[in-house]
């Protein structure tokens, strides 16, 4: 039951494809060439300030995890995952969405 509607590879095609598209959930990664995924949740907020993200990354630096935290990220992915992980992350962003 799950449509992929889009593939960024980089944090300005993910801005590019969000403002095009206006999916239910978008999939980041924060670790990418040019710009990253960070540059990508902040301009995503400004599209949508309550728009559904999730961080997925293997950046386990406090900083990064404090950027997110203050960009209001929906949930965070840490590699390696598990996709049981990312289907109950999606479950429950979901339920959020529905719930507002």
């Amino acid at each position: 039951g799950i449509s992929v509607v889009g593939k960024g590879y980089d944090g300005q095609e993910a801005v590019e494809l969000y403002y095009v598209l206006r999916p239910d959930v978008v999939f980041l990664d924060i670790m990418m060439k040019r710009y990253d995924g960070l540059y990508a949740l902040e301009r995503i907020r400004e599209i949508q300030n309550d728009a559904f993200v999730i961080a997925v990354t293997a950046d386990l630096r406090q900083d990064t995890y404090q950027r997110l935290v203050d960009l209001k990220i929906s949930e965070i992915i840490y590699k390696p995952y598990d996709i049981t992980d990312i289907m109950d992350k999606l479950v429950k962003t979901h339920a959020m969405k529905i719930q507002s």
